[in-house]
């Protein structure tokens, strides 16, 4: 196994997962995180945040997070060997205000990872371009769509529902031209 300061976002990730997984608990990966692998690494987050489902308890994950060298700082939890935290944002796991539907896993050399689907990470990516004129979301929305299948069709119905249809149709030729 590779020490923690050698591990990739994607790698960490999926050590991260399956030890959880190995005690019970469901989580899904969602957030920057989720840009940063699905963009290859051509936007970066340190931060990696897990949606879990099953109302596991802070100090349940204290606890388990600290057998791995992992410390609760605030709202995160961090390791002296990586500048990766972890973050546990309370679910459920949603886009806007629609739940997440499909999550997909992959497989690391750590282990496996689940995670929000490259569809739904542009939805993420463009509820905070919709709600706060992010503009650097609408950037990692593209950069997710350059190297990935995402269902634009399903992000302008997810977009007409949260009231943003309009924006949408402002930047869908931007989307469908960076595909």
């Amino acid at each position: 196994m590779k020490p923690v300061s050698e591990m990739s976002v994607g790698e960490l990730a999926a050590f991260i997962h399956s030890y959880l997984k190995e005690h019970g608990i469901d989580a899904v990966l969602s957030g920057g995180a989720c840009v940063t692998i699905y963009s290859k690494n051509k936007y970066f987050s340190p931060d990696l945040d897990f949606i879990e489902s099953g109302g596991t308890s802070r100090r349940r994950l204290k606890n388990l997070l600290g057998k791995l060298g992992f410390t609760e700082e605030r709202r995160y939890f961090r390791h002296p060997e990586t500048d990766f935290f972890l973050e546990f944002p309370t679910g459920p796991l949603a886009v806007g205000r629609e739940p997440v539907k499909e999550t997909v896993t992959l497989h690391f050399a750590t282990g496996i990872l689940k995670m929000i689907s490259p569809t739904d990470c542009v939805k993420d990516r463009l509820a905070a371009y919709y709600h706060w004129g992010d503009r650097q979301s609408l950037e990692q929305a593209i950069l997710v769509i350059r190297d990935n299948a995402v269902d634009l069709r399903e992000v302008e119905r997810w977009s007409e529902a949260e009231g943003n249809l309009s924006q949408f149709q402002e930047i869908k030729p931007r989307l469908a031209k960076d595909i």
